[in-house]
């Protein structure tokens, strides 16, 4: 959902370098796509055939409030604080931390301001390289990830008068936009919503100047993930110090301000509403909380877990004791929490992904009722909680 492009034959002979590496690294035990036969050999038709289809189109289920939705995207930099991770193998160094946020807002008209693209032409070809590394078993070819459209419209003029805001922490490996679903409606029920890149952890990020990729190689061990958690506390705090003096500002209630995250996304969420307070309410979607204790939190907090996890003892013991409303979502998994949660029922309609490989990166329910639920959940407890 940006709008920033790079180029320059060097930039690119770079930016391909790193890609393969991190396709590369990403192709370990615990990163290997699942394998997939050879199609069956078949006679050569006696009559011309049609025209094979073209990839396939994947589409966002639409909001269901109220609003429609207006869409900015902008790069901060934090030049007191240099980016924690290493460049690739012929990456220039990476300098002061830059973070990349989409602010979705109601808008009071989005007539004549186009629908955005879920990813740039830039981001749909290096996520389309790297999918079936970082969500194993998403197919290697046979979808056009830049033909998705978000009902987010960029530039649209927002709905006059102050709102709650809530920032978003994405899973490990994904980048913001893969939150779009959810976004988009709290959205149009009349939150701003402020999606959070975290570069060099996400699979790919378009700055202004260069693409980055991720940097995780399977699972991370433990101090990769401190990295990454301590990172994406420091970035939210970074965007909570610049809400005041962005364009949207003036919609942007400072006093109404929640924070909710997947897996690792819902560990820095909750890090963060515990350390900051200008944070009222948070929710964490199936993150673990024991790299940190979490003592003494007096403000709400929902803790939404899936039945389908594999982590879910690790998940339960880090839970213990600390305070806030529980929910579980039945015949479901880890990554319904975000967009996989529509994209994936599509492939599998499509073939391009079996059964298996859905259940376990969404579980088997109803793709439909799954979206709904987490959309009804989250809009309910940050309405009762930021009123």
């Amino acid at each position: 959902m940006s709008t920033h492009s790079s180029s320059g034959p060097a930039r690119r002979t770079v930016a391909r370098a790193a890609l393969l590496a991190a396709a590369a690294a990403l192709a370990g035990p615990a990163g290997t796509a699942a394998a997939r036969p050879a199609p069956a050999a078949r006679p050569a038709p006696a009559v011309p055939s049609a025209p094979a289809p073209g990839p396939l189109v994947l589409r966002l289920p639409a909001p269901t409030g109220p609003h429609p939705v207006g869409l900015r995207t902008f790069a901060l930099t934090d030049p007191s604080r240099p980016d924690p991770w290493k460049p690739g193998p012929g990456e220039p160094a990476f300098g002061a931390r830059q973070v990349l946020i989409s602010v979705l807002y109601p808008a009071r008209t989005v007539r004549g301001f186009p629908r955005a693209p879920q990813l740039t032409p830039a981001e749909a070809g290096v996520f389309a390289e790297l999918a079936p590394f970082v969500r194993p078993g998403l197919p290697a070819a046979g979808v056009d990830w830049g033909a998705t459209l978000t009902h987010g419209h960029v530039g649209a003029p927002p709905l006059p008068g102050r709102r709650p805001a809530l920032l978003y922490s994405p899973g490990g490996g994904d980048s913001r936009t893969l939150g779009t679903t959810l976004a988009e409606d709290l959205a149009s029920h009349g939150r701003v919503v402020v999606l959070v890149d975290h570069p060099g952890d996400a699979s790919q990020v378009e700055l202004p100047d260069r693409m980055r990729f991720t940097v995780l190689r399977g699972e991370p061990d433990p101090a990769t993930f401190r990295t990454m958690v301590d990172t994406r506390v420091a970035d939210l705090r970074l965007v909570l110090d610049r809400l005041g003096t962005l364009p949207l500002a003036p919609v942007v209630d400072p006093d109404r301000i929640g924070v909710y995250g997947h897996s690792a996304g819902g560990t820095a969420a909750v890090s963060a509403l515990a350390g900051d307070d200008r944070i009222a309410a948070g929710a964490n979607l199936e993150g673990y909380l024991d790299l940190d204790p979490v003592d003494g939190l007096d403000r709400p907090l929902l803790h939404f877990r899936t039945d389908g996890f594999e982590g879910a003892a690790r998940l339960t013991a880090s839970w213990a004791g600390v305070p806030g409303r529980r929910v579980r979502l039945a015949g479901s998994n880890h990554w319904v929490f975000g967009d996989h949660a529509s994209l994936v029922p599509q492939l599998r309609a499509a073939g391009l992904v079996t059964a298996g490989v859905r259940d376990a990166l969404i579980g088997p329910a109803r793709p439909a009722a799954a979206v709904s639920s987490v959309r009804r959940e989250l809009r309910s407890f940050f309405a009762r909680r930021l009123s």
